[in-house]
């Protein structure tokens, strides 16, 4: 890295953490002023909507007057709070566009980026051997990662036990506005096997980007000479797709500043007081995760892990800040070809392990449906954990790229084993608090797979 390069990538990394604190500031400001009526009517409509459910639960005639009076309240009460959010966010609109628009920007570049880098990555590693030596070894250090992270997962919610002080009692249904994704084997092997190209580039769907970067980059090898032409153009459209990454990163401070002052605003610090536990909980998990981590690296690489953390600082705040991995993707992909991982591992590695190595999304499916199941009393015994795990293992891999990814694993999951899914409700307030240290965590799992398996394969530049 240039000294200028470097200086750079200090300042932006200094403007991420300003806008990160000014718009935590912010958020607080507007939160007991700005939107003080919307969130207190939210806050007693849900209140309401609570206690009335509950006296509903008690009513066996529900043909009785009383039976309907309630329901007719409960009804009134839904209305007030999605008035009230609505209001809300209109008011905060303009802050939530800043992070939208930066996020759709990202979004813009990620199908080509990762088409063209991975197409590269596979025809630069010459035929379909170094291909699959090269997959093997990705695809085993994943599989490990992930059942480490589920199972870790599974582990510290059994021993924090933070869902057991809720006692809360058989819920109605609630609409949570999260699709439920099934979880049988043809509608999974659907969603990796694109019948479009384009369709897929169109809606952001990763996996079957990679799927037909795959057999593109693999026939273009194939091709010899002739496929050279093809190589040399997807490189320069890529290193052009990176320079787009640079004018757009250069907007993420407002990005990072708009989704801090949206979600604080909304939240203030009640949700961060009823949900501490869960919160703090499931953080000490992710230091956990990382630790296991970086030993299995350090391992590897040895000393170079220290290294690798430095590079990796500026893709994993943007991750955080904007709750989204996908946002740090171009960043990372220059960052370990600086550390010293050859363009050739990069541009494999990393596209495949945004779809089969999400270390911090891992952990917190398994810890949040079983923290769900906890909530309302219900006992899941080890074989039954142990299913959920294996399910978890496979269902996660199909859903790179979607919204939400997380919330839709684990409504999902839900249903398969009978857990309310109304308790996923429990969750939607501070999902995104959650989802910062998520994404984080699976920039940080992705750059240790791509130096381990670049030190492997002996491509690693001192």
């Amino acid at each position: 890295m240039t000294q200028t390069g470097a200086k750079k990538s200090n300042r932006l990394t200094l403007y991420i953490i300003i806008a990160l604190f000014a718009g935590i500031i912010l958020g607080f400001y507007l939160n007991s002023t700005y939107v003080k009526d919307e969130n207190t009517k939210i806050a007693k409509a849900e209140l309401q909507i609570n206690s009335l459910r509950s006296q509903l639960q008690n009513i066996t005639d529900t043909n009785s007057l009383a039976y309907r009076q309630i329901v007719s309240q409960k009804l009134a009460a839904v209305n007030i709070k999605n008035v009230a959010t609505s209001d809300r966010d209109k008011k905060l609109e303009w802050f939530s566009l800043l992070a939208d628009i930066f996020l759709r920007l990202i979004k813009m570049i990620i199908a080509p980026l990762v088409f063209t880098t991975l197409v590269v990555g596979v025809a630069k590693l010459g035929d379909i051997r170094s291909v699959g030596r090269i997959g093997g070894k990705t695809l085993l250090w994943f599989v490990a990662s992930s059942f480490v992270s589920l199972f870790l997962g599974m582990l510290l919610v059994n021993y924090f036990e933070p869902g057991t002080a809720m006692h809360l009692p058989m819920p109605d249904a609630v609409n949570t506005d999260i699709a439920k994704n099934s979880l049988t084997l043809r509608d999974f092997m659907y969603h990796v096997f694109p019948t479009s190209v384009f369709d897929a580039m169109a809606k952001n769907e990763i996996l079957q980007v990679v799927v037909f970067s795959l057999f593109f980059g693999i026939a273009t090898a194939a091709l010899g000479k002739t496929g050279e032409i093809v190589i040399k153009a997807l490189d320069a459209i890529a290193h052009v797709i990176l320079k787009m990454t640079g004018y757009v990163m250069k907007f993420a401070p407002f990005a990072v500043f708009g989704a801090m002052v949206v979600v604080i605003a909304k939240q203030g610090l009640g949700i961060l007081q009823t949900y501490s536990i869960f919160i703090g909980e499931f953080y000490i998990g992710l230091l956990l995760l990382l630790l296991i981590l970086l030993f299995a690296c350090y391992l590897v690489i040895r000393k170079r892990v220290f290294t690798l953390m430095k590079h990796i600082k500026e893709p994993a705040i943007l991750a955080f800040s904007t709750n989204s991995s996908e946002a740090a993707f171009p960043k990372l992909l220059l960052e370990l070809e600086r550390f010293g991982c050859e363009n050739r591992i990069v541009s494999f590695v990393l596209p495949l392990g945004y779809s089969f190595n999400l270390a911090g999304t891992m952990m917190y499916v398994t810890y949040a449906t079983i923290f769900i199941a906890q909530c309302y009393g219900m006992h899941l015994d080890f074989g039954i954990q142990l299913s959920m795990l294996m399910v978890l293992m496979l269902t996660s891999k199909g859903v790179a790229g979607v919204p939400r990814a997380a919330l839709v694993v684990i409504a999902a999951t839900l249903t398969t084993f009978k857990i309310p899914e109304a308790g996923l409700a429990l969750l939607l307030g501070i999902d995104p608090l959650l989802d910062m240290g998520r994404a984080a965590m699976n920039v940080i799992g992705n750059s240790i797979a791509t130096a381990v398996v670049s030190k492997w394969e002996k491509s690693l530049d001192s």
